[in-house]
């Protein structure tokens, strides 16, 4: 799966839980919201102040990084 801005928060974290922690990294502590499961990641960045570009780019690192220990 890409992660990309119009990607769901709950979609995100179907696909990876991991996510979730990354996302608590960044500033975004209301992870487990249910109203927050169908925004958009960049709707939720929106919300909290952050830059959504930052949040993304962190976001790929842990699943890129994920991804190389798992070959």
């Amino acid at each position: 799966m890409q992660i990309t801005k119009e990607t769901t928060m709950g979609d995100m974290l179907k696909y990876d839980s991991g996510i979730a922690y990354v996302l608590m990294m960044c500033g975004m502590h209301c992870v487990g919201c249910p109203s927050s499961i169908g925004e958009s990641l960049e709707e939720a960045c929106m919300v909290h102040g952050l830059d959504c570009d930052e949040v993304l780019e962190s976001i790929n690192d842990y699943l890129d990084a994920k991804q190389y220990e798992g070959q």
